[in-house]
């Protein structure tokens, strides 16, 4: 009588973390982590339509492209917002200027005068708020240029070195900009950032 035989059962498929693929998501998903909520948000709810899923016609390009500088300018200009929480517990957001912070929401606020000195000195402008602003704008452009909608929409006939470069290129993005936002940390917590509980 012949032996049964057993075949051996096929390897499960690789879903290594150290795919390409893989590590490119991770990378973008990290970036995102750096920038405001609402603009990630906003430009992941609107590409996908505003490029038809990257099948673009001219006006998917613009519209696409649109979308593009409106978030990158949101990001720059929200390094320079913050917020503060006054004596009564509302919570109040400006943007930062030379002499102080300008506020938003003001609505009669009861400011004695050691408020309006903070207000003056601890939230003005500094090379602090400069750095931010940059870097946020450079991590916004690569985190829109590392979108596959983006990508098949402007650069739909990307060769391999190209592609090489988006793959790695939110990594190196991520290691340098968290590098230096270690270098220069910042205590703003404006429009878009999380973690404004202890402001005051």
């Amino acid at each position: 009588m012949a032996e049964p035989s057993f075949s051996q059962p096929h390897p499960p498929p690789n879903h290594s973390s150290n795919h390409p693929a893989h590590k490119t998501l991770a990378s973008v998903a990290n970036l995102a982590n750096l920038l405001p909520n609402g603009t990630v948000l906003a430009f992941q709810a609107l590409t996908p339509s505003f490029s038809n899923n990257g099948s673009c016609q001219l006006s998917n390009k613009c519209l696409t492209a649109s979308i593009i500088i409106f978030c990158a300018i949101f990001c720059l200009l929200s390094s320079f917002t913050d917020s503060f929480i006054d004596k009564d517990g509302k919570l109040y957001y400006g943007i930062a200027t030379f002499k102080g912070l300008y506020i938003f929401n003001y609505n009669n606020i009861d400011c004695d005068e050691d408020m309006m000195k903070e207000l003056e000195d601890k939230y003005k402008l500094n090379f602090i708020d400069f750095v931010h602003a940059f870097v946020s704008l450079l991590v916004f452009m690569i985190f829109a240029l590392s979108n596959s909608n983006v990508q098949s929409c402007f650069f739909p006939e990307a060769g391999g070195n190209e592609n090489a470069l988006v793959m790695n290129l939110p990594l190196g993005a991520g290691v340098l900009s968290s590098f230096l936002f270690t270098i220069f940390p910042t205590t703003r917590r404006g429009i878009g950032y999380a973690d404004t509980s202890n402001r005051g």
